[in-house]
């Protein structure tokens, strides 16, 4: 009988317990930038349940979105919407056109609440 019930707490807690990831009222809004500059048709890359960086690798990450500008706004971001509370990585990689190079960067990101927005900035560089 005392296995029984402790089977049945422990599949409770397991059911109960959400990961990082989608099914959460977070956005996290992302502004790729470098040195200040915001970098048009960046893609930013997300891995859920890390704060470590994963590698250029993007196969690796659970979803991107391309940073494109909204309204009158100069500077470009994405929205990341319906995230749970906890940890994230986000990766960014575009074309600085005042360069003509590549540019890429991360970031590691933290979701302490159960709604809301976070905003950053994603430093991206060259190499």
């Amino acid at each position: 009988m005392k296995k029984l019930f402790l089977f049945g707490i422990t599949a409770i807690v397991l059911v109960s317990c959400k990961k990082e990831g989608p099914g959460g009222k977070n956005t996290i809004v992302a502004f790729p930038k470098h040195h200040s500059s915001p970098i048009p048709g960046t893609k930013v890359y997300i891995k859920y349940g890390t704060k470590n960086f994963p590698g250029e690798d993007v196969s690796k990450y659970d979803a991107f979105k391309i940073a494109e500008k909204e309204g009158n706004s100069p500077d470009v971001h994405v929205h990341f919407e319906d995230l749970q509370k906890g940890d994230y990585y986000l990766y960014g990689v575009g074309y600085d056109s005042a360069i003509s190079q590549i540019v890429k960067g991360g970031i590691p990101v933290s979701i302490n609440t159960k709604s809301g927005e976070t905003t950053v900035t994603l430093p991206i560089t060259e190499d």
